[in-house]
């Protein structure tokens, strides 16, 4: 089964509604198909508005991904660690 990204088509999504759902993949070809969504997604919020650091969209959503998986167990956040090749951006892995 394949996660949606934004199901609902929203113009603006809060962290919790598009992370919360990576927190639950468990597949690689499901995480990859779940980035490639997010990171269109930022890019829109980036071009909208742009950050003063530079970052990609890319390198803001293994970020967000990171910081997110650090609220769940230990399992969870390694899991997400490795299927979104990202880790907490201020902890590491």
């Amino acid at each position: 089964m394949t996660t949606q990204f934004n199901p609902e088509n929203k113009h603006s999504l809060t962290y919790g509604e598009s992370l919360s759902p990576a927190m639950e993949i468990t597949d690689q070809e499901d995480a990859d198909q779940y980035s490639e969504a997010y990171v269109e997604y930022l890019r829109g919020c980036l071009s909208e508005n742009p950050r003063d650091d530079g970052m990609t969209a890319e390198q803001l959503a293994k970020s967000n991904l990171g910081y997110f998986a650090g609220y769940y167990d230990s399992e969870t956040q390694s899991r997400v660690n490795k299927l979104f090749k990202c880790c907490h951006p201020i902890f590491g892995s």
